[in-house]
């Protein structure tokens, strides 16, 4: 036989594998079968190897074929080359969360980082002592900040609209309002008068007196007194449990199991009153980058957080 060479081939997996069933099995039928396709494709194949190689690989001998010293000599490196193929392009394995030596870096409000905390340090000593956690404030812009890998996971209300960002949605919740025990908007029932007639705290990170309740009461001609403003909900409920002020709470939508979002609030021995005006509900969510989606560590933390702040919907 007259062989041929050939410039350098490209890289081909494909000849990898073929080359490895045609050494594992001796025969150009079964090493198709092998490879779930026909004899003539194998046939063609086995051609260009030879060309390539520079050697017959499989000869006849009677009624079967053999291999040539250059083939036995490449069998075992083949098959290491195909099965270092296999690991290279098969799905990550899952990661045991044991073996994980991390330290996330969440965004959140100090409300939902509160109420993440303790459960997500249980699971982590529960299934993964190696994982730390660090929460920082809503201070970040959450896009850039999550492609560049500063925060690794966003959670309470994603309000921005970066198309790459992914954004899982996890809970809605609605907001009442939250006085302390004996405040005399706990007499009697609660109307939107009484209520714009109260005194409130505000939460915003910007200073920003109005809200979605503020707009509600003008649709009825009325308007609330804000008497201060905070950047933080824990400071507003702790301001509201000490003194006539009222601030407004995240909980459960009606029907549904309570939510770790109000746990502080009843810590505080706050007493929630339901609203006496329609308000769009809160959802709440998490939002990555989709670099990580596939990641099993951070797959490990996106699943922790779901079972904090849906186990009691989820049971």
């Amino acid at each position: 036989m007259m062989l041929v060479s050939s410039p350098d081939p490209a890289i081909d997996a494909n000849l990898a594998i073929a080359l490895d069933a045609l050494l594992a099995e001796n025969s150009v039928t079964r090493a198709a079968a092998r490879l779930h396709t026909s004899p003539a494709a194998m046939s063609r194949t086995l051609g260009r190897l030879r060309r390539i190689l520079q050697d017959p690989l499989l000869v006849r001998a009677g009624q079967t074929m053999v291999p040539t010293p250059r083939a036995q000599a490449l069998r075992e490196e083949a098959a290491a080359v195909v099965h270092s193929l296999g690991t290279l392009l098969s799905p990550g394995a899952s990661v045991d969360p044991a073996g994980l030596r991390s330290t996330f870096t969440l965004q959140a409000a100090d409300l939902v980082g509160a109420a993440l905390a303790p459960g997500l340090l249980q699971l982590a000593q529960q299934e993964a002592p190696g994982v730390s956690f660090r929460v920082r404030a809503e201070e970040l812009e959450a896009g850039p900040a999550l492609r560049d890998g500063r925060i690794d996971l966003e959670i309470g209300s994603i309000d921005h609209v970066d198309p790459e960002t992914q954004v899982e949605e996890l809970v809605s919740l609605r907001m009442m309002a939250a006085v302390r025990p004996g405040h005399p908007l706990t007499e009697g029932p609660l109307t939107p008068v009484r209520l714009a007639a109260a005194h409130h705290v505000a939460v915003s990170r910007r200073g920003r007196f109005t809200g979605p309740l503020d707009t509600a009461l003008a649709d009825r001609n009325l308007q609330r007194r804000v008497s201060v403003v905070l950047p933080s909900h824990l400071a507003a409920m702790t301001l509201a449990a000490r003194s006539d002020m009222v601030c407004l709470v995240p909980a459960a939508l009606p029907g549904a199991a309570p939510s770790p979002l109000t746990d502080d609030a009843r810590a505080l021995g706050l007493h929630l009153l339901d609203l006496p005006l329609a308000l769009p509900p809160l959802t709440i969510g998490m939002a990555w980058h989709p670099r990580h989606t596939a990641d099993g560590a951070q797959r490990w933390l996106r699943k922790a957080v779901r079972r904090v702040l849906c186990a009691r919907r989820e049971g």
